[in-house]
């Protein structure tokens, strides 16, 4: 079942969390549903994370963010890599999630590659009808791990290592 707007209307941690062992599903060139196990994921919490887009406020890059949770945020990391993150929390709170990892595509730039995502997915909503979903998880639950982020080393040592880097145990 696909997940529905309340759902990612909460707190980014909490999102982050939960999305682990969900599916995000997209439809190939030939209409066929591809889904894939999340099972690695991170948070960037508002204006006041130095490792978050948002740290200087609202730049036209980073303007999806400032929407209500239930949108894609998906922005190109070094001119190379289409990044793809979950919009979380209420209209004008900016924060969001990045999908690091599937149980089939490990790290994030992999993950958009293997998918077929690009800019074309920024804004659209998180349903069928955008071609990209994400539907609730069918299994058990496993142990949460948590852990720094990874790659923000520009945002100093306390936000560097808050804990909002989430995966299952193995």
């Amino acid at each position: 079942m696909k997940l529905k707007k309340d759902f990612f209307e909460r707190d980014v941690k909490t999102v982050a969390k939960a999305l682990l062992g969900s599916s995000v599903c997209t439809l190939n060139k030939e209409g066929s549903v591809v889904r894939s196990v999340i099972v690695e994921t991170e948070a960037y919490d508002g204006e006041k994370d130095l490792a978050c887009h948002a740290r200087n406020g609202k730049t036209q890059r980073n303007s999806i963010m400032y929407e209500s949770g239930g949108v894609w945020y998906v922005y190109l990391c070094y001119g190379i890599h289409w990044m793809l993150n979950v919009v979380a929390g209420p209209v004008g709170y900016p924060a969001a999630v990045l999908l690091r990892g599937t149980e089939a595509f490990s790290g994030p730039g992999r993950l958009s590659k293997g998918l077929g995502i690009n800019g074309s997915f920024n804004g659209k909503k998180i349903a069928r009808s955008s071609s990209l979903w994400i539907e609730e998880s069918k299994l058990q639950k496993r142990a949460i791990l948590c852990g720094p982020r990874i790659g923000v080393d520009f945002a100093g040592p306390k936000w560097r290592d808050m804990p909002y880097r989430f995966w299952f145990s193995k």
